[in-house]
């Protein structure tokens, strides 16, 4: 067990990192929060087969928090269109609800194997840019506003992230343009998030495997160093993304979720095929070794 006050500055410090990151490039914390905390938990007493779902419900629990200040801010500047997202919501609503008991069902490792592959795919998209299209915006039927909502809101929980790597995207698809999707992800993210953690509370209550200070699938001391810190960093990554050479950091940033990912996935691979993988590349080693020996004078 790692000490209390070292866990905390972790939880601190990754905070910062995660709030600094949502404002600098735009994309939720959970890409960075649920690997960070799958590494941490194990320390805390998290066993392996619970120990994703309570990652994901945690990052979750510190957008309910960090939501608030964004939808706030978009507010303010008149870029939210809210009779599209209580159209979104109810669609939202019950995909996260269906994200959550998913997620309850996932065996650890085929779960991390999914959120690996899906923060490799979220490094691309950062490293492509996103789309500054400005496209004629045209009503959107209420059909394909509940569907996109489902997925979303399924996506959303079961990940651990406020859907805006998914909800920005799919509207730009429905022709709204760059600023009112943002805003409009902006503001999804709370129910996302609110929705989504009252469900791993609900799902995770009285577990005989969570740890001392959890409700449900929520580990209490992860939500308030993490939510507290990120809350007070993000405005400082959104005025940072008006100084620094973005297109760099955001290859870098992208790189670093890629590589984490790629590391995740590897590490939560079938153990039988990399036994053979690793035989297969040992003797490899061994024969250009061989042929070296041979070759020498």
């Amino acid at each position: 067990m790692t000490d209390m006050y070292t866990t905390l500055a972790f939880y601190l410090a990754f905070g910062a990192i995660a709030g600094v990151a949502s404002g600098l490039f735009g994309i939720g914390g959970g890409a960075i929060i649920v690997p960070f905390l799958v590494w941490l938990f194990p320390g805390q007493g998290v066993p392996e087969s619970i120990l994703m779902i309570m990652a994901v419900a945690t990052s979750l629990a510190t957008i309910v928090v960090t939501s608030v200040s964004s939808v706030r801010a978009h507010h303010r500047r008149g870029a939210v269109v809210w009779p599209l997202v209580w159209r979104l919501v109810p669609g939202i609503a019950l995909g996260t609800v269906a994200g959550s008991i998913v997620a309850d069902h996932l065996p650890t490792q085929r779960f991390k194997q999914l959120f690996a592959v899906f923060l490799m795919l979220v490094a691309v998209q950062v490293y492509r840019g996103r789309r500054e299209e400005t496209a004629g915006e045209k009503p959107v039927p209420l059909g394909v506003l509940t569907g996109g909502g489902l997925m979303i809101g399924l996506l959303s929980a079961l990940f651990g992230i406020g859907g805006g790597s998914i909800t920005v995207p799919f509207l730009l698809r429905c022709r709204q343009n760059i600023r009112h999707a943002v805003a409009i992800s902006s503001a999804c993210g709370f129910p996302i998030a609110v929705v989504g953690t009252l469900s791993y509370v609900v799902l995770g209550w009285g577990h005989p495997s969570a740890p001392a200070h959890s409700l449900g699938y929520v580990y209490w001391p992860a939500f308030l160093g993490i939510g507290a810190a990120s809350v007070l960093t993000a405005p400082y990554g959104a005025a940072l993304a008006h100084r620094l050479p973005m297109q760099g950091l955001k290859r870098l940033f992208a790189s670093v979720l890629f590589l984490l990912g790629a590391r995740m996935l590897w590490k939560s691979a079938d153990p039988s095929w990399l036994g053979v993988l690793n035989e297969g590349l040992e003797t490899a080693a061994a024969a250009v070794q061989g042929l070296r020996s041979f070759l020498e004078p």
